[in-house]
C-alpha cells in the first residue's frame, strides 16, 4: 500500500475530528453558555409594572378539543401581569370551538379567531398564524401548540425577559417532548435534543436558522416588516423555522434556555407518524438562506466522513498489523505504523466521544430530559442516514397541508 495515501487518509480524519470537535465546543455549548447559574446572591430583576410588555400567546388549533381542555389551562396561570391567549380555530369539527368559547366565558383574557372555511391557501396554518397574529393586542407575541404544555407558571416571564434589548425582535426558546418508554421516543427525544442544541447554539453564536413554533416569541411589528407568510404560503411547512430564517439576524435575535422557559408537547405515538412529520420539516431546507444549509451540511458531511475514515484507518492499521507491507521504506516497520493508526484513530474517536456524552448528557440534565450514554452512538449514526434518506426520495406534495 502506498504510504503517502495512508498519510493523506491520516491527515483528512485529523481534519474532520477538528471540525466535529469545533462543532460541539462551540455550537452545540451555546444552550449551556445562556444556562448558567446567577452568581450567588444574585437574582434577577423584575421589571416594574411601567415597564411590563403585553405578550399575546398565540395557538393555532385544529380538531384540539382534547388537547385544549388538558392544556389550556396551564396557559391561564402564567405568572405575568398582562397577557392574552388568542387561539385560532382552523376549520375544526371536533368541538374545538365549544372548548374555546367555555374558556372565553371563564376568562377575559382567552380570545379567539378562526380561519374561514374552505380558504384556498397552500398551508392553511400559515394563514391561521397570520390571522392570529392580526388579531393579537399586544407587540410582543409568543407561539406554542395545543397540545404544550409550560414547565413552569413563570414560562412567559422568562421568555420576555428575552426582549430585554429594545433591538431584539425574536426569542427563540426550547420545545422538548413528553417522556415515554419506547425506542421511537428515544429516537424523538434524541432528535429533538440534538437539533434543539444545534439552532440555539448557532442563534448564540450570531448565526440563527431557525426556530420551532412549540416555543418561538417574535415581534408583531417585525413579522409584518418582512411580509409574514406573503412568500412561504406555497409551502408545505415552514410557519416556524422558515419564518426565522427569513427574519433572524446576529443583531435581533435572543435566546432564553433555562428549565422555566422549556415547554412539552405530545411526541408522535408511531415510527411512522414520525418520519412523515419529520419528512414534512425537511421539506423545506432547500428554501433556507445559502449560507445556513452550507452550514447545515457541513456537520453531518464530517460527521459520516469521520466514521468512514474511522473504519478505513482501523482496518489499514489491521492489515498492517498482520504482515501487510508499504511499497516505500519507511523509518519505522508496518507493524509500529500500524499500531500507531489504531492507537491514534482510537484516541481520537474516545476524545469526541466523550466530548459528545458530555455536552449532549449535561444538556439533557439540565432540560429534564433522560440522559443518553453510549446510546449516543447509534443515534449519531441512523440520524443523517434517516434525513439522508427522506431527502432524496422527497415526493413532490400538491395538496393544502396543515
Amino acid at each position: 500500500m502506498n504510504i503517502y495515501l495512508i498519510y493523506c487518509l491520516a491527515g483528512v480524519f485529523v481534519l474532520v475530528f477538528v471540525a466535529q470537535l469545533y462543532f460541539y465546543l462551540r455550537y452545540m455549548t451555546g444552550a449551556l453558555r445562556t444556562m448558567r447559574k446567577p452568581k450567588k446572591g444574585h437574582t434577577p430583576v423584575e421589571p416594574s409594572e411601567a415597564d411590563v410588555k403585553g405578550c399575546s400567546v398565540i395557538i393555532c388549533a385544529r380538531n384540539e378539543k382534547y388537547n385544549l381542555e388538558h392544556y389550556l389551562q396551564t396557559l391561564l396561570v402564567q405568572d405575568y401581569p398582562l397577557y392574552e391567549v388568542i387561539v385560532v380555530d382552523d376549520e375544526s369539527e371536533d368541538g374545538t370551538r365549544e372548548v374555546i368559547e367555555r374558556y372565553m366565558n371563564l376568562d377575559s383574557r382567552v380570545r379567539m379567531t378562526f380561519v374561514p372555511k374552505n380558504a384556498r391557501v397552500g398551508s392553511s396554518k400559515k394563514l391561521a398564524l397570520t390571522l392570529g397574529v392580526k388579531a393579537a393586542k399586544y407587540d410582543y407575541l409568543l407561539l406554542t401548540d395545543a397540545d404544550c404544555r409550560p414547565e413552569s407558571p413563570r414560562w412567559i416571564s422568562v421568555m420576555m425577559r428575552g426582549f430585554s434589548n429594545p433591538k431584539t425582535d425574536i426569542v427563540l426558546g426550547f420545545g422538548a417532548y413528553f417522556q415515554e418508554k419506547s425506542m421511537v421516543n428515544r429516537l424523538i427525544q434524541f432528535d429533538t435534543l440534538f437539533n434543539g442544541l444545534h439552532y440555539l447554539g448557532a442563534a448564540v453564536c450570531g448565526h440563527p436558522y431557525m426556530g420551532v413554533g412549540r416555543n418561538l416569541a417574535y415581534r408583531k411589528e417585525a413579522f409584518f416588516q418582512c411580509g409574514g407568510f406573503s412568500n412561504l404560503m406555497t409551502l408545505r411547512a415552514g410557519d416556524d423555522d422558515m419564518l426565522v430564517n427569513k427574519m433572524a439576524n446576529k443583531d435581533n435575535t435572543a435566546v432564553v434556555c433555562s428549565p422555566e422557559s422549556i415547554t412539552w408537547s405530545m411526541p408522535e405515538g408511531s415510527l411512522k407518524a414520525w418520519l412523515k412529520q419529520k419528512r414534512r420539516h425537511l421539506s423545506v431546507s432547500p428554501n433556507y438562506r445559502r449560507n445556513t444549509k452550507v452550514r447545515l451540511f457541513m456537520e453531518p458531511f464530517t460527521r459520516g466522513l469521520f466514521y468512514l475514515l474511522c473504519i478505513a484507518l482501523f482496518a489499514i492499521g489491521g492489515w498492517l498489523l498482520g504482515g501487510g507491507t508499504l511499497t516505500e521504506s519507511m523509518p519505522i516497520t508496518s507493524v509500529e505504523l500500524g499500531a500507531w493508526l489504531i492507537g491514534g484513530t482510537a484516541l481520537l474517536f474516545m476524545l469526541r466521544l466523550i466530548t459528545q456524552l458530555l455536552v449532549i448528557d449535561i444538556s439533557a440534565y439540565r432540560m429534564g430530559q433522560r440522559m443518553f450514554g453510549l446510546s449516543v452512538v447509534w443515534y449519531d449514526i441512523c440520524l443523517p442516514l434517516i434525513s439522508l434518506y427522506m431527502l432524496a426520495t422527497q415526493p413532490m406534495f400538491d395538496k393544502r397541508e396543515w
